[in-house]
């Protein structure tokens, strides 16, 4: 089963994240799928970039985000 989910990546007590599509069995930093945008908390501004297209094609092909991805495709404009 395939979930887009968060990748944490930056420096220790920096992290930014990529919202990735992965299968479920992989670790959450390992390999993924595909990449669908970035979202960096540490910035003010949050930074928040999605590829609609790309994560409404995901989404259509049955993969399930969780609830954080969730939350954050809702504020980019993806889901409603």
């Amino acid at each position: 089963m395939v979930k887009l989910r968060l990748k944490r990546m930056g420096a220790k007590k920096a992290p930014f994240y990529r919202i990735v599509a992965a299968d479920v069995r992989t670790p959450r930093d390992g390999r993924t799928l595909a990449e669908l945008g970035i979202y960096d908390p540490t910035k003010n501004p949050v930074l928040l970039r999605v590829d609609g297209e790309e994560a409404k094609k995901w989404l259509s092909n049955g993969a399930q985000p969780t609830d954080t991805v969730r939350s954050l495709l809702k504020k980019a404009g993806v889901l409603e």
